[in-house]
Parts: C-alpha cells; structure tokens; sequence
C-alpha cells in the first residue's frame, strides 16, 4: 500500500496558498486548514478559549461564551510580546486538533494530506510533514490580493505584510518553492511533477 505524505504548505499572506490547496483537493487531496482549526480550538467552553480569557481578559467572550474575535485580535496584536503570548496558548492545540485529522485522514487511505498553515515553522507544525511547500509572490501582488479578499484599505493590507516574516524565512526552510501567480494549468503540473499526485 502506498504511503501516505503529508505536505504542509506556508507562505506569506496572499502569496497564493489557497488556490495550491484548491488544486491539490481537486487531485484527491485530504486538505487541513490550519486557520479553520484555529477557530474551532476556540469553541464555547474550550480549554483554549479559557486560557485566552485569563490572559487577555475574561471580556473576550460574550454572554453565551463565544469568543469575540475582534476584541482578541485588538490585545493579542498589540505587540510582538503579546502575540507571542496568543501563539503559547493556541498553537499546541492546532497542532494537537491537526494530528487527530491527520490520523483520520490516513485511515481513510487518502495518498496525500495537506496542511494549509501560514505559521506551519512557528507552530512546530512542520515537524509532521514530509514535504514542505512555500508558496511566494511579489509585494505587489500580494497587497491587491488581501485588500481584495479581506476587504482592508492600503495601509492595513500594508500593516499586514510588514508584520510577517520576510520571504527568505519560508524559502530557506522548504523543500519546493512555487510561484504563486503562475497559471492553474502550469501549478496544477508542477505540483504532480512534486507530489506525483
């Protein structure tokens, strides 16, 4: 039987993750979204969503115990110190919530499971793939897609840029680096040249 590969995929903000997930789903890929995981660690009641409130404030949640979202990102981005902090508490949980999936996935059979996870080498989660992929784009590129996509104004897809690492710190760590504004058709080969999916 052969084996199943996991290939975490990481990158800078809209370098063009999502469309690489997209395609290698279409090709039969089981695809874990490190962000959706996020969200659900932090359901009413959760262990995490505990910890949160004691270190950020127990007003990130509203009357029926749901996280405020907006009110966390506002403490929890304030500062590199208490970001840091966010990423202590969530991040052994995603990859602990990502582990169960991969586990499901596999017993499944799927041949190739990808983990979609822009803080795949903060989180340790690259520690359970077996081929990395950084995706990359120019600045340019990159500003207009998150503007487009998260609705933000130039100078808060800037802010959102200037707060990740540089292109060389994904680069440097992965075993394949693709284009992310190359066409479908040239991704969708490249990929099956990478992953024989």
């Amino acid at each position: 039987m052969k084996k199943t590969i996991v290939v975490g995929i990481t990158g800078q903000t809209g370098a063009g993750k999502s469309t690489i997930c997209s395609i290698l789903k279409e090709k039969g890929a089981a695809v874990i979204d490190a962000d959706r995981v996020a969200r659900e660690i932090v359901k009413p009641g959760s262990p995490a969503l505990k910890e949160l409130a004691e270190i950020f404030g127990a007003d990130i949640i509203d009357e029926n115990g749901v996280l405020i979202r907006r009110r966390l990102a506002e403490r929890a981005f304030a500062d590199r110190k208490s970001t840091d902090r966010l990423n202590a508490v969530t991040h052994p949980y995603i990859i602990s919530k990502t582990k169960e999936y991969i586990e499901n996935f596999r017993n499944k059979h799927y041949n190739v499971i990808v983990f979609d996870a822009p803080q795949l080498f903060e989180s340790g989660g690259d520690a359970m793939c077996d081929r990395i992929i950084a995706v990359t784009a120019p600045e340019e590129i990159r500003k207009k897609r998150i503007m487009e996509r998260d609705k933000l104004d130039e100078k808060q897809a800037v802010l959102r840029i200037k707060a990740q690492h540089d292109v060389s710190y994904y680069t440097s760590r992965a075993d394949i680096i693709i284009e992310g504004t190359l066409s479908r058709e040239i991704l969708m080969k490249e990929l099956s040249d990478y992953i024989g999916i």
